[in-house]
């Protein structure tokens, strides 16, 4: 039995190692990041897809603050067919302001999924776009409902280093989490249930600004930055390379934007990502509806699979990109790998205390205990760590007291994926792929099946 804890520690610690070795190298660009000058958005034409369903709670103050903060951008509002107002809200914008655009969709065509939505508004831009634009001068954004970039994006975009390079074809902004210091999220609800909600708020803005935002950075040296579906900017050179001439650059995987940032990488342009700016976003402090988005994210990964034959023949993908691309797709399968190897040690210690606890007691005296001390130390210092560099680069003011409850957070926040991994590999294998919009958290409930898996 002896054996078997050491075998099950082992393998732990081997697969804690491989990843400790990955964040080690995460944190190492992360903390080299430097700010980089701006550049010129007058440089470029502007043009920002906002794909909505059902979405009346926010799109009305989004289209507001878009047209006020980004004057010379035009936005093309998708309504997929909403059940509410959407739709007549932004007519009502668009009415009154020629740089404000409506594409309606409907049934059949409507509701078959963010990328068709984004497609439809890619074709109406092409139809509207003059015979003799540049593409390479019009870029073209991606934001949700929910978006609100920050002032003089648009500059930071059109730096040297990101769209003033002509090989660059896609520039992913950071995302931010924007209702972080309301501590009534949930007014009929006591403290211990605002108190998680706050939390699970903490938890996603540490995700997007620190692993997330690390990971991107590493991916810039080697040239395999991904997109998000919310700050997204791409080339419309880009977006031609890679539409095969039927008006349809995205794909349709349920990740669709990682999917299209790969495409454009396989055509041969470079991907880029800056912290210089930053797109805010609602949070979700609804666990039920945070596990159902991590798990479409999830199985979009797996669906991705299939495209890595094509990365690793690539001539335009390095070596390291392709190891680091093949990491992060078959991530959700190691994950699921993981909820058998990492409880093997307490599963040998539980039989073992059953059948022979003086020899359990002996092999914790004999120096067992330092492996165990070690299990725990990496299992969860490699997820707390983000929250003491969150602490230390955004939120000084919180203090390392709180930084310490937000890192112990952090590590249970990070075993969802076991969760959504597993959920998610149902779904696929099940063939189902459909998926209903994630609602808003000002939303009122209606009837539909709306944040729900279909």
């Amino acid at each position: 039995m002896e054996l078997l804890i050491a075998v099950g520690q082992s393998l732990s610690l081997l697969l804690c190692s491989i990843f400790i070795l990955y964040v080690a190298t995460l944190i190492r660009a992360y903390r080299a990041w430097r700010p980089q000058p701006a550049g010129r958005s007058e440089d470029f034409q502007w043009h920002f897809l906002i794909p909505c369903r059902d979405e009346e709670a926010v799109i009305g103050l989004t289209v507001a603050t878009l047209r006020q903060k980004f004057p010379n951008a035009h936005l093309w509002v998708i309504d997929d067919d909403s059940d509410d107002d959407t739709g007549r809200i932004v007519e009502a914008f668009a009415g009154n302001d020629e740089l404000v655009h409506l594409v309606s969709r409907r049934k059949p065509e409507a509701r078959t999924g963010k990328g068709d939505a984004l497609n439809a508004a890619y074709r109406a831009l092409e139809a509207w776009l003059p015979a003799d634009t540049d593409p390479n001068s019009v870029v073209v954004g991606v934001f949700d409902a929910d978006g609100h970039p920050a002032e003089g994006c648009l500059d930071v975009c059109s730096a040297a280093h990101l769209f003033g390079d002509p090989s660059v074809g896609a520039v992913q902004i950071e995302v931010r989490i924007l209702n972080l210091d309301d501590r009534h999220l949930l007014p009929e609800r006591g403290r211990a249930a605002n108190f998680f909600a706050r939390t699970l708020l903490r938890m996603q803005d540490i995700e997007f600004r620190v692993p997330i935002a690390a990971l991107q950075l590493v991916r810039r040296r080697i040239n395999t930055v991904g997109m998000g579906g919310n700050g997204q900017f791409t080339r419309l050179a880009a977006l031609r390379n890679i539409d095969e001439g039927n008006g349809r650059p995205w794909r349709g995987s349920l990740l669709e934007d990682f999917e299209l940032g790969l495409h454009v990488l396989l055509a041969g342009w470079r991907n880029e990502y800056t912290r210089d700016t930053y797109v805010a976003q609602e949070g979700l402090f609804n666990l039920r509806r945070l596990v159902t988005q991590r798990t479409r994210w999830g199985q979009g990964n797996m669906q991705c699979t299939r495209y890595m034959p094509d990365a690793w023949s690539s001539y335009h993908v390095t070596n390291a990109g392709v190891s680091e691309l093949t990491y992060y797709l078959i991530q959700p399968w190691l994950q699921i790998l993981g909820t058998f190897v990492y409880p093997l040690p307490l599963l040998a210690v539980g039989i073992t205390a059953l059948v022979d606890m003086d020899g359990l007691r002996s092999f914790l005296m004999d120096g067992g205990w330092a492996l165990f001390a070690a299990y725990l130390v990496v299992g969860v210092g490699q997820f707390a760590i983000w929250a003491f560099l969150y602490v230390a680069a955004n939120e000084r003011r919180s203090g390392w007291w709180r930084a310490l409850g937000w890192g112990m957070a952090y590590t249970l926040y990070t075993y969802k994926f076991y969760v959504t991994s597993w959920k998610a590999m149902i779904r696929l294998m099940t063939g189902k792929s459909g998926w209903s919009k994630t609602r808003r958290n000002a939303e009122v409930v209606f009837d539909g099946p709306v944040a729900k898996e279909a």
